[in-house]
């Protein structure tokens, strides 16, 4: 009797475990930091040398966001190098070898970067982006002269395949020292440049194609287990205001930042992309999940318990 009980109770926690489970299972974002060190065509491959991973961003009391990073270890041993595939045919033309670069990857660290940001600085604490080739979501450190974008995309909900659908959109915010300043609706292969301030300073953005929640379908599904979190591709561009240098205190040197602009910007057919002058408002497709494990740790508790009392 004891053994029925036990075995109807263990089928409960799983059910509650399998109820809880979120729409989409995240993988793990590894975000790393290090000199570029070889490019491979013949590949599609980045390798980047002594990488430093991401401990952590914060907002400082004078509003500049300050990455940590420690050297990048395994349960054996500090990592030498990283060699992921490249998110997109850009990252050829914008990246070279000795670029200081950040770089994400989902899942196994490397193996295939999700996004990559060359950064501009002399100083560690003083890193900004210049050029974005993936994700842009998946790149933590700030943007050079005080610009941040984001992006949402929208499904389409005739297009899905597990938790993810084809993104017939993206919907960029771009905001200049946090205020909004352009927001523009992108299909796939267009883009826009912002350049309404009177430093000389540009932005433009590119979207190549990306994927979407199928959760923000109408008729979504809920419950379903399985899949990743929504990846889109763009290419970014940023023209930093005139009198962006630093000085090297160390060799009374200054530097500026050196952009590339991508030749790979293009619609499919072939022709410039496109800007579109189009707004809207769509949610967020960053789904949560912190929920799960806590529910599978209390389903483990509870049962763990009642098989105590049951050989009591």
């Amino acid at each position: 009797m004891k053994q029925t009980c036990l075995i109807s109770l263990l089928a409960v926690a799983l059910l509650l475990c399998c109820c809880a489970a979120p729409a989409g299972a995240a993988l793990l974002a590894v975000t790393v930091k290090g000199p570029v060190s070889t490019i491979m065509q013949t590949s599609d491959t980045i390798t980047i040398s002594d990488p430093q991973e991401l401990q952590g961003c914060n907002l400082s009391a004078n509003g500049v966001t300050k990455c940590s990073w420690i050297p990048f270890t395994t349960s054996r041993s500090t990592v030498t190098s990283l060699t992921g595939t490249i998110p997109d045919q850009a990252a050829l033309s914008v990246f070279k070898s000795g670029d200081l670069v950040v770089a994400t990857s989902l899942g196994n660290p490397g193996e295939s970067w999700v996004a990559l940001a060359k950064l501009y600085g002399s100083r560690s604490n003083e890193e900004y982006v210049t050029d974005i080739v993936g994700d842009i979501n998946s790149i933590p450190t700030p943007l050079i002269g005080d610009y941040s974008l984001t992006a949402t995309t929208v499904p389409d909900c005739q297009s899905c395949i597990g938790t993810t659908c084809t993104a017939t959109s993206s919907v960029v915010v771009l905001k200049s020292s946090g205020t909004i300043v352009s927001q523009k609706t992108l299909a796939p292969g267009e883009s826009f440049v912002y350049n309404g301030r009177d430093d000389n300073s540009s932005v433009s953005v590119t979207f190549v194609k990306g994927t979407a929640l199928q959760s923000l379908c109408p008729n979504a599904q809920g419950g379903l287990i399985g899949g990743t979190q929504p990846v889109s591709d763009y290419i970014v561009n940023i023209v930093p205001p005139i009198g962006s240098v630093q000085v090297n205190i160390r060799t009374a040197t200054s530097t500026a930042p050196v952009t590339t602009k991508s030749t790979a910007a293009l619609t499919t057919a072939g022709t410039p992309a496109t800007t579109v002058p189009l707004t809207a408002t769509v949610p967020a497709t960053t789904q949560k999940s912190g929920m799960f494990p806590v529910v599978v740790i209390g389903a483990i508790c509870v049962t763990g318990l009642l098989l105590v009392r049951s050989r009591k």
